[in-house]
């Protein structure tokens, strides 16, 4: 289909190819045409019920309601979205589809140099979009759900503030997923920024809340610049943002003749810049683990359904750049290996269980683009889809212990919940959710996270093997520290203390002198109960049939990835230990069938992931149930000899990061600030401007007693200034004599 025609039927102005620097495509060919879709002007509603929940939010402000009406509002609202992102997907056709919703911009120039700008509110249906909007919807309504109870302690007071807040993180979110161009997409991706920074800060009378929702603001900003300058240069070389037509263009065979030069180069990179801003990737992650600060159901949102996952769907939905650049890709891999292994070892030796699961998160995240780096972008989304399911969960137990606990999250101060009256659901729905994370075989973490080491075994890269091993080291750290959470928290014997929150005898249950934790009620136990089956169901969409490959390995997932923009990074091997698909080859030269033990990677890799996972979650239970004074004596063995001792000292502070970005970054810039005020306020201001200013009035003071209005001072003036006047005639008749003048 040619852009013009295509374009006419959007009601666009069309680009005025020739205008352009580099000669106009001939032909563009698109893997599949793209189909207007009016009669699915309904869908419109996924967007629209956020924003009527924000609407409703600020009329209950307004009338200063005190009830959880904001939170049935919101979680309603967001219910109706999934709803009908559900009756999107089955009505959908197959074909990617395009759903006019409001015009936006605009601009020709008819005849002139501009070739023309258009952007428009459209939502841009493949089963990309579908998989994601689906899953980012779902739990959005379960955790509104959950919230609802988590957050009555501030009824009249930030209750509505807060589901506001929620409103505006979904109705961003749904804009970054569902756009049909790379503008809209970075209104959704700035807005994402800008509630998270509303959420994370929402005990703005903590000053950790306050700057931890600065520190996440700022780190993103460094992100969202790549992002511009991205979009920037897609728009002046190929004269387009709409992912249509871009894809048409990079799939033509003709591409370079018309568009090579340094900026397709670049923007793949810059794409990345932006990814691991919003993905918490090597070097700015460190946002990420601070944004605990905020309300549990928060960092449900942020670190599972939404936010961080935001730069894999950039990557996935923009992959086709990437593939233009495979350096580009090597670099994603590796830095994703990297941060999946830094994280580990980070969330080995915290004590804070929220902060443990969010240094997961970092770690998981790791993996995603390390999946998309190996040319797995199905084993990245299925990640992603695992891991929002998996994650949520943690996030949410951890919440409901922390909501029962006084606000409790040391694991050293708790164990044995599981056998506290009220507590087995959250219990066992953790359970659930560490043995996804942690890989067990035939949990969903368990096929999603293979799909991403096998490839790395798999595909042709600078040292991808031996990322592939620090894939699988991380892969068993992950087990280890994701049981060393649940087996000293959850097993064991009764033992617990209160948090800071404790005051007295409050509603936490202090009664004879003794602290009573409070069980979760039904809203938190429903919707932990509800996410924990669907961690466990996600593993079912791996055994389910495709339509677009029979030999696919992957299921329903790959099959989504299959027909959508990020198809070029399909499994490498599928079950039978096919040959690379033609964009692999393309991209990294065609190989043998590479084997593992004697194996095909992908079978030995159940093997090897498996043992490796189950030593993990043995080693946890040894030290940290059946000896958990091993434990401890493990670590002041480790503490007594210098030469060990700074490997869990280290860890312990995070590896110094924050440390090293305060001394290169953060310190630099303060100093720099003060000297540049110092140099405006005493040199600039002082010296030049005021010091300038200060000389006529300095003169003036001199002269000011000459014009007192006494006769007689002016008399005695008059008499001085002749006097003077004569003394300088002698002086100077002097001076010529003795010159020669006479």
């Amino acid at each position: 289909m040619m852009f013009s025609s295509m374009i006419q039927r959007l009601g666009v102005a069309a680009v005025d190819a020739g205008s352009l620097a580099t000669p106009p495509l001939t032909e563009p060919v698109g893997t599949s045409e793209v189909v207007l879709a009016p009669h699915h002007w309904w869908a419109g509603f996924i967007l629209y019920l956020p924003l009527i929940s924000l609407i409703l939010c600020g009329v209950c402000a307004a009338m200063k309601v005190k009830t959880k009406l904001p939170a049935w509002i919101t979680a309603g609202c967001l219910l109706g979205s999934f709803v009908f992102s559900l009756l999107l997907y089955f009505d959908y056709g197959g074909s990617p589809e395009l759903i006019p919703i409001l015009s936006w911009i605009n601009l020709s120039d008819a005849g002139g140099n501009f070739s023309g700008f258009a952007a428009n509110f459209t939502f841009y249906i493949d089963s990309l979009s579908l998989l994601w909007i689906m899953f980012v919807t779902g739990l959005g309504t379960l955790i509104t759900i959950y919230a609802s109870e988590y957050m009555e302690t501030d009824l009249g007071k930030g209750y509505t503030r807060f589901f506001a807040g929620v409103s505006v993180f979904l109705f961003a979110m749904v804009a970054l997923v569902l756009a049909d161009n790379l503008l809209m997409l970075y209104l959704g991706w700035e807005g994402v920024g800008f509630a998270s920074y509303w959420l994370i800060g929402y005990y703005y009378q903590r000053p950790a809340a306050v700057a931890a929702a600065k520190k996440a603001f700022i780190m993103n900003r460094i992100g969202d610049l790549g992002l511009a300058l991205a979009i920037y240069l897609i728009w002046t070389t190929f004269g387009t943002i709409q992912y249509d037509e871009l894809m048409d263009v990079i799939r033509s065979g003709s591409w370079k003749e018309a568009y090579d030069g340094w900026a397709v180069d670049c923007i793949p990179w810059f794409l990345m810049l932006a990814a691991f801003g919003k993905s918490a990737q090597i070097p700015l992650y460190v946002w990420l683990p601070d944004a605990m600060e905020g309300p549990t159901p928060v960092s449900a949102l942020i670190h599972a359904a939404t936010m961080v996952t935001a730069g894999i769907y950039l990557v996935a939905r923009t992959y086709e750049f990437f593939l233009l650049s495979p350096e580009s890709l090597h670099v994603v891999a590796w830095i994703g290996g990297l941060t999946a292994l830094l994280a580990a070892t980070i969330g080995l030796a915290q004590y804070d269980i929220k902060r443990i699961m969010a240094y997961s998160t970092v770690s998981q995240l790791g993996f995603m683009f390390l999946g998309l780096g190996v040319l797995s972008t199905y084993g990245a989304a299925y990640h992603v889809f695992t891991h929002a399911f998996f994650k949520a969960v943690l996030f949410l137990t951890c919440g409901a212990i922390m909501h029962g606990f006084a606000g409790q999250l040391d694991l050293r101060k708790l164990s044995g919940l599981i056998r506290i009256p009220g507590w087995r659901i959250t219990s066992i729905a953790m359970l659930i959710g560490c043995l996804a994370l942690a890989g067990f075989p035939f949990t969903s973490g368990y096929f999603s996270k293979d799909a991403i080491l096998a490839e790395a075994f798999i595909t042709q890269g600078p040292g991808f093997e031996a990322l592939g091993w620090i894939a699988i080291f991380t892969a068993f750290l992950t087990a280890y520290y994701t049981f060393r959470v649940w087996f000293r928290v959850c097993a064991g014997k009764v033992e617990y203390e209160p948090g800071d929150e404790h005051h007295g005898d409050d509603d936490h249950g202090h009664h004879g002198g003794g602290f009573h934790p409070h069980a979760p009620r039904f809203a938190m136990n429903f919707v932990m109960a509800v996410i924990a089956i669907g961690a466990l169901l996600a593993a079912v969409p791996y055994f389910m049939d495709t339509k677009a490959d029979e030999a696919l390995a992957g299921g329903w997932v790959a099959d989504m990835v299959h027909d959508s923009t990020a198809q070029g990074g399909l499994p490498g091997l599928d079950r039978h230990g096919q040959s690379l698909g033609q964009a692999v080859e393309h991209a990294h030269g065609d190989h043998a069938h590479p084997t593992m033990f004697g194996m095909d990677v992908h079978k030995a890799m159940y093997v090897v992931s498996g043992v490796v996972g189950g030593v993990g979650l043995l080693l946890a239970a040894w030290l940290h149930l059946f000896r958990r004074q091993d434990a401890d004596r493990l670590k002041a063995f480790l503490h007594r000899h210098w030469w060990l001792g700074w490997l869990p000292r280290a860890m312990e502070r995070k590896w110094y990061v924050d440390e090293i970005y305060h001394a290169l970054v953060r310190a630099p810039l303060w100093i720099a600030s003060h000297l540049m005020y110092a140099f405006d306020r005493f040199l600039i201001d002082g010296l030049l401007v005021d010091g300038i200013a200060r000389i006529p009035r300095m003169v003036a003071k001199w002269f000011q007693p000459l014009h007192n209005g006494i006769v007689q001072s002016y008399a005695v003036t008059m008499a001085g200034g002749v006097a003077l006047i004569a003394l300088l005639m002698i002086l100077f008749l002097q001076f010529w004599e003795i010159g020669g003048g006479g």
